[in-house]
This record gives C-alpha cells, sequence and structure tokens, in this order.
C-alpha cells in the first residue's frame, strides 16, 4: 500500500500487528521515512523491556495533554527516553515511550486507565514528548474511527475466521471496501453498504467492472 507514496520525511504510526524488524528496516532504509509503532505481546522480549524500564525509571522526558469533549475528560500523559536506544533489539530506535491514558466520564463519574508502550525512529531533535504523544493520538483517533466501521458494518469482532493469514486477509478486504465507498459516495458507509447490498448492479458500477458503469454516485 506504502508503494506508490512519496513517504520521504514522513511518520508512519503502526498498531502491534505491523512492529516487525523487516518493516522498520524497510521504512528507515529503502523509504527513508520514519517509524511510530506500538509495542505489545507479540513482540514479548521488546514489550518486556520496555516495562521494566519505564517501571522502575525516574529519568525520562514527562508531557501531558488534556481533552475536553464527548462528555468526558481525557488526560494523556507520556514518559520518553532514549536510553534504551542501544540496548532494544530493534533497528533505528530513536525514543522509546510509555504512555498513560486516563478518562473520565462527566456524567457517571467512571474512570478508566490504560497505558501503552511504543518506539520510534525519531530522534530527539525531531520529535518531543509532546509530539510523540500527539503522533499517537492521531493514529488511535483513525485507527477507532476504521474500527467502529468494521464491527458495526460488518460484526467483525465476532468473525469467526482465526486460522492461518485468514484474520489479516478479511481485514483487508472489508478495508479496500470501505475506503473504495468513501472514494466514491457522498452518503454514509452504512447507508451505501445496505445500498449495494439490495442491488448488485451498484457494486459493479463502484467497481467499474462493466463497460457502461456509472460515472457518479
Amino acid at each position: 500500500m506504502l508503494a506508490p507514496l512519496d513517504i520521504d520525511g514522513i511518520v508512519i504510526t503502526a498498531d502491534a500487528l505491523l512492529t516487525q524488524r523487516a518493516f522498520a528496516e524497510h521504512l528507515v532504509e529503502d523509504r527513508k521515512a520514519h517509524y511510530h509503532f506500538t509495542v505489545k505481546g507479540n513482540q514479548k522480549t521488546l514489550l518486556d523491556d520496555l516495562q521494566y524500564y519505564f517501571q522502575n525509571d525516574n529519568d525520562s522526558t514527562y508531557a501531558t495533554e488534556t481533552n475536553h469533549g464527548h462528555g468526558r475528560i481525557e488526560t494523556r500523559r507520556i514518559w520518553v527516553t532514549t536510553q534504551l536506544n542501544g540496548y532494544l533489539d530493534f533497528p533505528y530506535v530513536g525514543q522509546a515511550f510509555m504512555i498513560e491514558r486516563q478518562v473520565i466520564q462527566k456524567k457517571s463519574g467512571k474512570t478508566s486507565c490504560e497505558t501503552a508502550y511504543g518506539i520510534t525512529s525519531q530522534a530527539e531533535c525531531d520529535a518531543t514528548a509532546i509530539d510523540i504523544l500527539r503522533t499517537n493520538r492521531n493514529h488511535w483517533c483513525i485507527e477507532n474511527s476504521c474500527h467502529y466501521i468494521l464491527d458495526w458494518s460488518y460484526d467483525e469482532d465476532r468473525c469467526r475466521i482465526r486460522t492461518q493469514h485468514g484474520p489479516e486477509n478479511i481485514s483487508r478486504i472489508r478495508r479496500f471496501a470501505i475506503g473504495v465507498i468513501k472514494a466514491i459516495s457522498a452518503r454514509g458507509v452504512t447507508e451505501t453498504m445496505r445500498d449495494l447490498t439490495m442491488n448488485v448492479r451498484l457494486v459493479f458500477d463502484y467497481l467499474k467492472m462493466t463497460k457502461n458503469s456509472l460515472g457518479s454516485h
């Protein structure tokens, strides 16, 4: 997907699925881009190292940001370090970080808190702690929006495809379909999908698979 894009100097954000050494090397060495990766259990040694460091560290750079909206108060705190750059078994680490997200529901007063870990190839001179925090927040704004559509329109969370590359492949197909709809339709994804379900001809029109496909929708 990135092949046709000019990403020189761009920060590419990714969830844990794509936190892979080969992908990091490709971005930095071949595409001259930066990565911003979330670290989870699929990179257990890396995650353990980050957790141990930040749970016992007092020297990290610290920043915080609070947002109000959608009936909640959201506070994000980040701790960033360069002390692990030469230690972590991962290419081109410029900074490692831990983010704590606290959400207070205004109406009920209920509080939730979650912690996430990550790494970026951006050095201190390229990105401050607040820069990294905002990059992370922007990634999840997009991810959560896409996930909501996938779950609402495809009931993806209850999908029973589990083996081999099946989950990744079906998710890519669904995201591709959503991308096509967003690029062409002036209406919402759910409404457009409902129309497509009831009119197979429209599916061919969207994919422009017939000679007399409609030009607009």
